[in-house]
């Protein structure tokens, strides 16, 4: 039976074949780098969450607007790197996500991809969410580093009243000072309680930002801590970004998972999913 959350968001996976009571995956290299990286990594995680029957949606960012350094890299281009993801989509029919940072990208954006996510730090945008509402994609709203889970409710009804019930909503940490996060998992069921498919952003949840270079640090050996705890206390899906050589990555490499440690990480949230639901 499909997790009465997940009603307005099955769809997305009907051409993949799937328990409807496993988690979902969201997952991808933090921004599209070149064809290549997105083809590695779709081919080889389509193929994992396959064998182990997880619904997956391919994601990468067409853009980074949210950089700390006015020299970091943003992006190969909006439409060159928009036709890439189509291409993801196609070759390996897949649904996809990409950020959406102002109101103007929404329509754009939306004829490429099946979901549009919202970055925490805008999720109080009033016009962005409504913008990514009416185009009819999914939206995936990631909780603001500052924002409550029981305020996530707020982002929610901005998308959904314009007539879009197609949300979901991601736990991504919480402000621990100035250069921490904190992940409360509390925020699962507060979230789950608009009856709205929660997600927990397994990577960006340990970000170390404002570091005195100017990029973004991370604890990646602690992805597993946090995506064991995710699945054990409820998620409806989990967000890991992934790249084959993290360390080269032009954007979060710090945080991000190697492509190696994604199979054994995923078998042992399946059991942990598949003892959940037996229990």
């Amino acid at each position: 039976m499909i997790n009465e959350r997940m009603t307005n968001m099955h769809f997305l996976f009907e051409g993949q074949d799937y328990d409807p009571s496993m988690f979902f995956l969201i997952a991808g290299p933090c921004v599209v780098e070149d064809e290549a990286l997105l083809n590695t990594v779709a081919q080889q995680v389509s193929h994992i969450c396959q064998r182990l029957g997880i619904p997956y949606i391919f994601k990468s960012s067409y853009r980074k607007a949210n950089r700390t350094r006015a020299d970091a890299f943003m992006g190969i281009g909006d439409e060159k790197a928009l036709r890439l993801l189509q291409q993801v989509r196609h070759n390996f029919h897949l649904p996809v996500l990409t950020d959406i940072h102002t109101p103007q990208e929404a329509a754009m954006t939306a004829q490429y991809v099946d979901v549009l996510q919202i970055p925490a730090f805008l999720c109080r945008q009033t016009e962005l969410l409504q913008a990514a509402g009416a185009t009819g994609k999914v939206v995936n709203i990631k909780k603001g580093q500052f924002v409550s889970g029981e305020a996530m409710r707020f982002a929610a009804e901005k998308v959904k009243q314009t007539g879009n019930n197609k949300v979901m909503l991601t736990e991504r940490g919480s402000m621990f000072g100035y250069g921490d996060l904190v992940v409360d998992f509390r925020n699962i069921p507060i979230m789950q309680a608009t009856q709205l498919p929660v997600v927990v952003d397994c990577t960006h949840s340990l970000q170390q930002p404002n570091q005195a270079s100017g990029v973004t640090g991370g604890r990646p050996q602690l992805i597993e801590t946090i995506a064991c705890a995710a699945i054990a206390t409820g998620a409806d899906g989990i967000f890991i970004e992934t790249h084959p050589e993290p360390a080269r990555a032009k954007s979060d490499g710090a945080n991000m998972l190697a492509l190696h440690l994604m199979e054994p990480l995923l078998e042992k949230l399946v059991r942990i999913r598949k003892a959940l639901i037996q229990a």
